[in-house]
């Protein structure tokens, strides 16, 4: 990739998710750089609050995919994003990732050294209380599997990532739900994509209650989708390893 003026080196979209989040998109899309981003793209997945007309007030693009899922949502703003674009960066609503932070995630895709760059919570600083106990055990779990089928370490599912946007297109993403982001590094080790991570901080959410961390229920239920994913995909390539970059 041809390194462009900018802060990012590449013309790169930001993709923020949200169901609900009015209380915490505002301040989200305050603390994005000026100039990082071609577009900001807010996937409202339903709401039923004024997190959409939060978002316009502040300047990102709406689009609505109201069949929930986190995927779901993902894929309706991939579908929106404009030609230009060359790298797409993957935030959270809730405040609890640093838009900054996606400078150090897109540079390694910019210089040519990466496709896809996971903002690892676990090798960053999380704030704690930031990620519930049966969060960890999860993301410790869901690793450790795929290290075991695929040979690959990674040290977290984080959703903070960016990718190269033709990368993204060879992965066909189908996961509408919470198995999205495992999806994701899953089929880039498939596809022998070169994959890395970088540090990234991680905070509490900055206003209402989380959709997964706030519920053990929920977390339960998002775990056992991650898990299976992992096994379904592997199942699927009928069990093969095949070589990852990075």
């Amino acid at each position: 990739m041809t390194p462009r003026n900018g802060s990012s080196g590449c013309r790169a979209a930001l993709i923020i998710p949200a169901l609900n989040e009015e209380e915490a998109i505002g301040e989200t899309l305050a603390r994005v750089p000026p100039g990082l981003f071609e577009c900001v793209i807010v996937a409202d997945n339903g709401s039923t609050d004024r997190t959409a007309a939060v978002a316009r007030a502040k300047g990102a693009r709406v689009v609505y995919e109201p069949r929930r899922g986190y995927g779901a949502a993902c894929l309706a703003a991939i579908a929106a994003l404009p030609a230009e674009v060359e790298c797409v960066v993957f935030l959270q609503a809730d405040g609890s990732e640093d838009p900054a932070e996606a400078a150090k995630l897109l540079e390694p895709i910019a210089r040519g050294a990466a496709d896809l760059v996971i903002g690892s919570r676990s090798l960053g600083r999380a704030e704690p209380g930031a990620l519930a106990p049966h969060q960890k055990f999860g993301n410790r779990l869901a690793t450790f599997l795929i290290r075991l089928l695929y040979g690959r370490r990674y040290t977290d599912l984080g959703p903070f990532r960016a990718i190269r946007r033709d990368a993204l297109e060879r992965l066909r993403m189908r996961d509408r739900g919470y198995g999205w982001t495992v999806e994701m590094q899953v089929r880039a080790l498939q596809e022998g994509l070169r994959v890395i991570e970088r540090p990234v901080s991680y905070a509490r959410r900055r206003a209402g209650a989380g959709k997964i961390s706030g519920s053990l229920k929920a977390s339960v239920a998002a775990g056992a989708k991650i898990l299976t994913t992992i096994v379904w995909l592997h199942l699927r390539r009928g069990g093969r390893r095949e070589p990852a970059g990075g």
